[in-house]
This record gives structure tokens, C-alpha cells and sequence, in this order.
């Protein structure tokens, strides 16, 4: 089967996939998980439960806010718990879900397909800038 059949036959089978549900629900659902941040953090929480904090720590670039809001939207679909502990100062750890374990497969192959990948498409990227910067001057 060539490249080019295997893209048509899954470009109608993801257009099938979202026909046959709730067209909101299935496109909310893959933004969620296509989002910049819910990735990598499905992907830490699989080694085991952390803290706020060492989220922050973990992952580079991600404010206290955005990070905020990524675990809750998280949580709420159900990818994620947060657990809080009755103790002084109060502590709570978040851990991925059975739910959110269905994810991991398909996160760390395309966690793997970009490490093995970047260096290509940082390649891609540059000639292409060095092409369009011609055009436009």
C-alpha cells in the first residue's frame, strides 16, 4: 500500500471517527490532548504521582497559571486526579488516571517520533525560511 493511500484511507477513517460521535465532544477531545502542555504532562504523571511544584520544576516554559489550568482541564476529563492531604501545610499530588494510562502508548510514540524526527524538521524549518526570506526581499 502506497503513502499516499495509507494518508487518504486515514484521513476518511478520522472523518468517519468524528461523524459517528459528537462532533464537539470528539474535536474538544482532541484539542485537549493536542494542546501544547496535557501531553508532556500525561507522559510525567505516567512515571508516578507529583506534587505542583515539581510539575513546575519538570516542565520548561509552563507558567504556574498555565500549568493551573492544564491540570484542572485534565482533571475534569477525567486523564488526571488531584489528590489533597489533610496535613499542615496542606499537600496535593496529582496522578494520571486508569483513563489517562490509555494515553500513554500513543504519547510516548509520538514523543519518540519527534526526538528521533527534530533535527529533520529543524532542517525542513531553516531551508524553508532561508526560501521564503528570498521571496519576500
Amino acid at each position: 500500500m502506497s503513502h499516499a493511500t495509507l494518508v487518504d484511507e486515514t484521513l476518511r477513517s478520522m472523518g468517519k471517527l468524528c461523524l459517528a460521535h459528537d462532533p464537539d465532544v470528539f474535536r474538544s477531545v482532541l484539542e485537549r490532548i493536542g494542546d501544547k502542555w496535557s501531553l508532556l504532562l500525561i507522559g510525567i504523571l505516567e512515571e508516578g504521582p507529583k506534587r505542583f511544584t515539581e510539575l513546575l520544576r519538570t516542565v520548561p516554559g509552563i507558567s504556574r497559571r498555565m500549568l493551573t489550568l492544564t491540570l484542572r482541564a485534565l482533571e475534569r476529563d477525567g486523564l488526571i486526579t488531584r489528590t489533597i492531604y489533610a496535613e499542615v501545610p496542606p499537600r496535593v499530588e496529582y496522578a494520571v488516571t486508569d483513563l489517562g494510562r490509555t494515553l500513554s502508548q500513543p504519547v510516548l510514540a509520538l514523543a519518540t517520533w519527534a526526538a528521533d524526527n527534530q533535527d529533520a524538521i529543524l532542517a525542513n524549518r531553516d531551508a524553508f525560511d532561508v526560501g521564503t526570506s528570498e521571496v519576500l526581499t
